[in-house]
């Protein structure tokens, strides 16, 4: 074990994919919160925090083994997703007058970065201080993507034992990037069974409706009188994955479960956060619901949505995000 400047940090085998690559695990514990990280995938694979009465327990769904991540693949549990995180309409843009075309991985569209995207690299890490680095190269033409881009991902403990996840980025030709955390939350602890109930703010004022493919209209549609105000804490139900304009204030979004007193607070630097409940998992492992994903990003379908805050990434430009995710009791 390694020690930051407040955060405990390990590293461990974790097992090895069917061409040799090994895998590690970085366990990360600091001030009641500990966090273990693989370089699969960039996948949280557990986060471990205290209830009121200081049990401490698990809250973001994980998998045992390298086996069952690369079996269970659908749900990116805890999965670092890229290069384009959410859906692009035709699994293809324009950039520049020039068309890209990319790998289909639903329906005719492209889900998360398409069939080999950052959720299933093995990513290289060292130590930093408070926590861990991944980082990574994506090849010019990878999933149709245009541009040799490399990344970092830190995944640090602040004081307090929050779980900061800073991205860094550059390009040697114009591109589109949009990363995000897929983690699965259930603050009765990961193990319960469905997390809907569990109240939910969320600052935005308005969400980018979607049609039959899950794909944005183009509208802004204000929360008011709708399902889709969180602006006051309410409880979760079923059927959301919808991305919400956020306002700018912090946090983001905060989960509160009653029963153990857990709370969750996100803050971020992007201007979008998808809300999705999971409603579809069939039990293997986990049940419909069991955990509710808050997936900080740029909007859906941006780079074919001139309307919507641009992702393009140019050569000398860096692109950098930051989400937090706090933990407290109540």
């Amino acid at each position: 074990m390694e020690t930051g400047s407040g955060t405990v940090i390990g590293t461990e085998h974790f097992g090895t994919l069917a061409d040799g690559t090994a895998v590690h695990r970085w366990t990360l514990e600091r001030d009641g919160t500990r966090v273990r990280v693989l370089t699969y995938g960039g996948i949280v694979q557990s986060a471990e925090v205290p209830d009121r009465d200081g049990v401490r327990a698990g809250i973001a769904l994980g998998l045992p083994d390298l086996a069952s991540y690369q079996e269970y693949t659908a749900p990116y549990f805890g999965a670092l997703v890229g290069r384009y995180a959410n859906r692009i309409g035709g699994a293809s843009f324009e950039l520049d007058g020039r068309s890209h075309h990319l790998t289909r991985n639903e329906g005719r569209n492209q889900l998360h970065g398409g069939a080999r995207g950052f959720d299933k690299r093995v990513w290289d890490a060292r130590a930093i201080s408070d926590g861990v680095e991944l980082s990574l190269v994506s090849a010019d033409g990878e999933e149709g993507f245009p541009g040799r881009v490399e990344l970092t991902a830190a995944y640090t403990l602040d004081e307090g034992g929050a779980l900061r996840i800073a991205y860094r980025a550059v390009t040697d030709a114009p591109t589109v990037l949009n990363l995000t955390n897929h983690t699965y939350w259930n603050l009765a602890g990961a193990d319960s069974g469905s997390a809907l109930g569990q109240r939910l703010r969320i600052a935005a004022g308005a969400v980018t409706p979607v049609d039959a493919e899950s794909l944005p209209t183009g509208e802004f549609l204000p929360v008011e009188g709708t399902r889709f105000d969180f602006r006051e804490p309410r409880p979760v139900g079923k059927g959301y994955d919808h991305n919400f304009v956020l306002d700018g204030t912090d946090p983001a979004a905060e989960l509160y479960d009653e029963g153990s007193g857990r709370v969750l607070t996100v803050t971020t630097t992007e201007p979008g956060l998808q809300l999705y409940t999971a409603d579809h998992m069939d039990g293997r492992p986990f049940g419909p619901c069991a955990g509710i994903a808050l997936e900080t990003q740029h909007f859906p379908d941006s780079p074919n949505r001139p309307e919507f805050p641009s992702t393009v990434l140019r050569p000398g430009e860096e692109f950098a995000s930051t989400t937090v995710y706090g933990f407290s009791v109540r």
